[in-house]
């Protein structure tokens, strides 16, 4: 069995696969291919969100890559913008109705704030978050979603959903990868039974350049791209790689070795990155939109 075969436990009992593949950047026709080919490698997870603009694609994949869909965890996300319920509310039936799907497997909070005021505003939207998790919490209830969390959330973002909501989060989706490792944060959440999904693994592909990483892989005898999917596993996370390039998938997921406590040590300790080339405009990579 490869690491495409394992899952992980959520606090809940409910199981997961531990790798996914990401979609975004991803149109709706090339989405639909690329999750087909993702479950021909043995992908099982896929993640999408409102605010990719691709959810029909990715829904059409799941609908015709000849897997059961009771076999697929399949994921969005209620766009950071929606901060009341009824617009909650409303984008979760929108979504499944985009997709074609009875239900979705994973719905999350896309961002604690909308997207225009991240690193922009000290506003967490503490009302507005509650709202949205309500009419998650509702959608849970009904059978439209199964496991419902968040995204991009602090600890603070956090302890207001687990101390006001009446179901905690069972993930929290973050921008980890070797050179910037949350790791305050992802520690907060593994001690409150979170499970953290590392979105962008690989860096956006800034990573893959990087000499240290290039030095540690070639020890292993694995790619830089292996390395950083390795290194998020390794950390307890959930990786989601990006790609639509079937090869890439493949390699991304032959990930069955481990790196030692000392090279994790190393790993952890790399230089951040500060600019993500092209991406660097978008508000998780610390521009702004």
């Amino acid at each position: 069995m490869g690491i495409l075969d394992d899952k992980y436990t959520l606090a809940d009992g409910t199981g997961i696969p531990r790798i996914g593949l990401g979609t975004w950047l991803m149109d709706d026709a090339e989405a639909a291919g690329a999750v087909r080919d993702a479950v021909v490698c043995g992908y099982r997870m896929i993640d999408t969100a409102q605010a990719y603009g691709n959810e029909t694609g990715v829904g059409e994949g799941v609908r015709t890559c000849g897997v059961p869909r009771d076999q697929l965890f399949i994921g969005s996300m209620v766009a950071a913008e929606l901060k009341d319920y009824e617009s909650a509310r409303a984008s979760i039936d929108e979504t499944l109705q985009k997709m074609g799907l009875d239900y979705l497997d994973q719905m999350i909070v896309h961002s604690p704030q909308p997207w225009v005021e991240v690193n922009q505003s000290d506003d967490r939207h503490e009302a507005g978050n509650l709202e949205a998790w309500r009419a998650l919490e509702e959608a849970q209830a009904a059978g439209k979603v199964r496991v419902i969390g968040v995204s991009n959330f602090n600890e603070h973002d956090l302890a207001n959903i687990i101390n006001n909501a009446t179901v905690h989060p069972q993930v929290n989706q973050v921008l980890a990868h070797i050179s910037n490792t949350p790791a305050a944060l992802i520690a907060r959440c593994q001690e409150q039974g979170i499970l953290v999904e590392a979105y962008s693994p690989i860096a956006h592909g800034m990573v893959l350049a990087n000499p240290l990483v290039a030095e540690v892989a070639a020890h292993y005898g694995v790619t830089p791209a292996q390395l950083c999917v390795r290194y998020c596993l390794e950390l307890g996370l959930l990786p989601l790689p990006k790609t639509a390039n079937a090869a890439h998938m493949a390699s991304n997921a032959d990930v069955d070795f481990a790196i030692s406590p000392e090279d994790m040590e190393v790993l952890k300790a790399a230089e951040r990155i500060r600019d993500y080339d092209d991406s660097s405009f978008f508000p998780v990579f610390g521009g702004k939109l």
